[in-house]
């Protein structure tokens, strides 16, 4: 049977084909993921770090990372007619292969196929092509190096993803960035609940972002952007919270509440299921449930439902 780590690689290859053209729509997820569930042996933190490529688009230099990765992790030829099964099974399941996606089929398959060292010393003496594209290989994305955040502060683990990817000018500390990854995550998943983040709370996130973490109103909005992107709406509160807890004194978490409030009431009404939402993360955050009463007391009757 193949080992874990070898399907785990394949997993990916396959993402990586999947992202060739640029897009990968809802029903490609859903298909993606129908055929990915054929792996063997691979665990749920295995199946959390295939969500990281799913989720986001791979690149050319990602993908050249990643090919190599699983030339090198096949130790056999079952393997090997596995790895190239597996990946023509993925883009002929929906009947339509687009180029993109040939070339890039055809550039794993001959790296796969290429099972002799020798050959790959040979190329590298006469045209050197092969060292330049180990090394391009080697410096390439690896958004595996941020796996803990992506479980444990993914708003942080987007920013970073968009900064590298030059789609922001932020030039804030990592520490900042990772605390402001956690609260903003935690008011745009409030804000979440009552379907969905309007206008004002959008503004109102900015603004708490400015007034209580000192950043610019263009530092705020690409971090409050990150926070209300799709990629990060499926975020796990509960995890936040607890990171909340072990990066913030407990002064400062209950002045948070306070912010959370405004944030969802920034619409004219805080609703029934936000107060909810809160008092949930207020006592994943240690927080008394005396001074989430008076966190919650602060906003006037008339503009909450509970």
């Amino acid at each position: 049977m193949p080992d874990t780590d070898l399907m785990l690689t394949l997993g990916k290859v396959i993402i990586a084909a999947a992202w060739a053209d640029g897009a990968v729509s809802n029903d490609e997820v859903n298909s993606l993921k129908d055929l990915l569930i054929h792996l063997p042996n691979l665990t749920a933190r295995h199946w959390a770090t295939l969500d990281m490529y799913i989720e986001t688009p791979v690149d050319a230099a990602e993908r050249a990372r990643l090919v190599e990765e699983l030339r090198a992790a096949l130790r056999s030829p079952a393997d090997r007619a596995l790895a190239l099964a597996a990946l023509n099974d993925l883009v002929t399941a929906d009947g339509a292969v687009t180029e993109a996606e040939q070339r890039v089929v055809a550039e794993i398959e001959a790296a796969l196929a290429s099972a002799d060292v020798g050959i790959f010393g040979a190329l590298a003496r006469l045209f050197k092509g092969p060292v330049a594209r180990r090394s391009q290989a080697a410096d390439a994305p690896n958004r595996e190096a941020h796996f803990e955040d992506f479980l444990k502060n993914k708003v942080y683990y987007e920013m970073r993803r968009r900064l590298n990817l030059g789609e922001g000018d932020v030039l804030l500390p990592d520490d900042t960035l990772r605390r402001l990854g956690l609260a903003s995550g935690i008011m745009a998943q409030v804000a979440r609940v009552s379907g969905g983040i309007n206008a004002a709370e959008f503004a109102a996130i900015v603004d708490a972002l400015q007034q209580h973490w000192g950043v610019s109103r263009e530092e705020a909005a690409f971090v409050a952007e990150a926070a209300t992107a799709d990629v990060t709406a499926n975020l796990d509160a509960w995890r936040l919270a607890r990171e909340f807890v072990d990066t913030f004194p407990y002064a400062q978490r209950v002045r948070f509440l306070d912010v959370l409030f405004a944030v969802c009431a920034a619409d004219g009404k805080v609703s029934r299921a936000e107060v909810e939402s809160i008092r949930a993360v207020a006592r994943s955050m240690l927080v008394s449930r005396r001074d989430f009463i008076d966190a919650k007391l602060k906003v006037p009757r008339a503009q909450r439902e509970a």
